[in-house]
């Protein structure tokens, strides 16, 4: 299997050594595509000038997640991969960690997306995220098996043949960093794709320094709301409801306990979703008519 480890970079020297070393000591061989989001740290030097095997692609804007890895996908089928791994560049993974993903890939064809097991960066526990995720919380109680479905996971670390992403679309362009993620797994369902992880291998995502804050959980609300609006497993009707619906009952229960902040920021919320429903009809019409030129910058 012809595999193609896409990183979307954004002042990556903190991880740069750990995220890149990781795939070029893989046990199974993988090329290495970075596509740097107009870093305004050394990243671009430090990818030219120390990994000279890393095929490197100069973005000189910041696209988001989504549409930086779109590029990256659409070159893998342009060149004729069979699978991409799509790597977060504050994530790497063990050596043998791979050459499991591929082999479940092929072992179990019904997956769509297929991660290992995610670890703190410092490799002491099960990341908060992919804990709340899957339900597995103890790392000397991982379930039996060779590959363990769940709804959702992150997409830190994932594994997709190009087979399957020329089925269900890439990542959809109305959704810009956040929530992308969870979009495509909708449309993973849509498509009778499963989502699942290997629990015998391991990843690395090292993000339990980053604090909490108001900022963050309103977004997570929004790009939430939003993936709801955009699920084709669901008729327009059921997905305004989810979407927009849903936000207006939560300012009515923030106005009914006294929660000024909250109301207003669902408000605001609810107005842009609905603000965006010439965009959410276009993004469910794409993904249930898959075109790849639809994704191409």
């Amino acid at each position: 299997m012809k595999i193609l480890t896409i990183i979307v970079s954004y002042n990556f020297m903190p991880w740069i050594d750990k995220c890149l070393g990781s795939m070029i000591h893989s046990e199974y061989p993988t090329d290495i595509l970075v596509l740097d989001n107009d870093s305004q740290d050394d990243t671009v030097k430090a990818v030219r000038e120390r990994y000279p095997q890393v095929a490197l692609i100069e973005n000189h804007a910041n696209l988001g997640f989504g549409k930086a890895n779109n590029i990256g996908i659409i070159y893998a089928i342009e060149q004729g991969y069979d699978a991409v791994l799509l790597l977060n560049e504050d994530a790497w993974l063990d050596p043998g960690t791979l050459g499991h993903l591929a082999w479940a890939s092929e072992k179990f064809p019904e997956y769509g997306i297929i991660s290992p097991i995610h670890l703190t960066g410092k490799g002491n526990n099960i990341e908060k995220g992919f804990a709340t995720y899957t339900g597995l919380i103890d790392l000397n109680n991982r379930p039996d098996g060779s590959i363990v479905e769940t709804p959702f996971i992150d997409a830190a670390i994932w594994f997709i043949r190009l087979d399957v992403l020329k089925k269900t679309g890439l990542f959809a362009p109305i959704f810009y960093h956040y929530g992308e993620d969870k979009d495509l797994c909708n449309r993973m369902a849509y498509y009778h794709y499963k989502v699942g992880y290997v629990p015998s291998v391991f990843g690395y995502h090292d993000r339990e320094f980053r604090k909490s804050t108001y900022a963050h959980f309103i977004r997570s609300e929004r790009v939430y709301h939003l993936s709801e609006y955009t699920n084709i497993n669901y008729s327009f009707g059921k997905a305004f409801g989810m979407g927009v619906l849903a936000v207006v009952k939560k300012v009515i229960m923030s106005l009914v306990h006294g929660k000024g902040k909250d109301a207003l920021s669902y408000m605001v919320m609810a107005w842009k979703l609905l603000m965006k429903t010439r965009k959410v009809i276009q993004a469910r019409d794409i993904s249930r008519h898959v075109n790849l030129n639809n994704y191409k910058s």
